[in-house]
């Protein structure tokens, strides 16, 4: 059997349903990085809750509500790796008797699979692309500093998130949103409007299932993180897990894996 990095279907008991994913870890289940650990949690905890928002249920433009998150989670994620990155010619902070020990990486299964709003969607899959390289890094064996090539490396993916965001919902010139230390202004996030570029098609649409969402309190269990060795056997949507296990951590469970949707 050959491994993948395809992102996980957290098909656990009734949360099969929703088309859950977390994260690729592999069998890298735990890091001694401690700002490694930060970033996937602080990423991983916005992303959640944006996706369980309305929004993520409608494929009509986001409202400001769900863009403003994102350029808040964007500009969290950009502030942690350039404020905590080192360059390859400063000296790393090192210990000399004390070593952390290394904890395991928390996980917030994400509704990706069977997101209505496409560009939601993509915006998720590429940060859940960065949660995946941040996971699988080889810097998870360094205790105390993350370099400016990991740093490069992950903020790929949250620079290409909010250049999306930019330049086709709030109309901004690539040019522009291309620049590194590109900001969206108060002004832009105000002007949003997108009944003035969009099409009336892109702009109705049909009120999907509302009886089976879940409240608050049914998300607690989630919301609250799930260390990786507390997962069942995961696989690919839509088929499943294989025979496999997808990290060194996980425990295997079947009984818990329910059968793939038929739509």
């Amino acid at each position: 059997m050959t491994g993948h990095d395809a992102f996980l279907w957290y098909n656990v008991g009734d949360w099969g349903r929703y088309g859950l994913a977390v994260p690729n870890f592999s069998d890298d289940t735990r890091s001694q990085n401690d700002t490694i650990r930060y970033l996937t949690d602080v990423v991983g905890r916005n992303l959640q809750a944006i996706l369980w928002h309305p929004d993520g249920r409608l494929r009509t433009p986001p409202s400001i509500n769900t863009l403003t998150r994102i350029h808040k989670l964007c500009t969290r994620a950009r502030a942690i790796l350039a404020g905590r990155a080192v360059s390859s010619a400063t000296l790393n902070m090192e210990t000399q008797h004390a070593l952390p020990a290394p904890e395991e990486f928390l996980v917030y299964p994400t509704p990706y699979f069977k997101l209505r709003n496409q560009w939601l969607k993509q915006y998720a899959g590429l940060i859940l692309l960065a949660q995946t390289e941040a996971m699988q890094h080889q810097e998870n064996a360094r205790p105390l500093e993350i370099s400016e090539s990991f740093a490069g490396l992950i903020g790929q993916y949250i620079h290409r998130v909010y250049r999306l965001m930019a330049t086709e919902l709030f109309r901004v010139p690539l040019e522009e949103a291309s620049q590194r230390d590109f900001t969206l202004t108060g002004a832009q996030l105000a002007g949003y409007d997108p009944s003035a570029w969009f099409t009336s098609t892109e702009m109705i649409d049909t009120v999907p299932r509302l009886e089976d969402w879940p409240t608050e309190d049914d998300l607690a269990v989630l919301t609250n993180g799930i260390p990786i060795s507390h997962l069942p056997v995961l696989g690919r949507w839509p088929s499943g897990p294989s025979s496999a296990p997808s990290g060194g951590g996980a425990v295997q469970s079947t009984e818990s894996f329910a059968k793939p949707p038929s739509a």
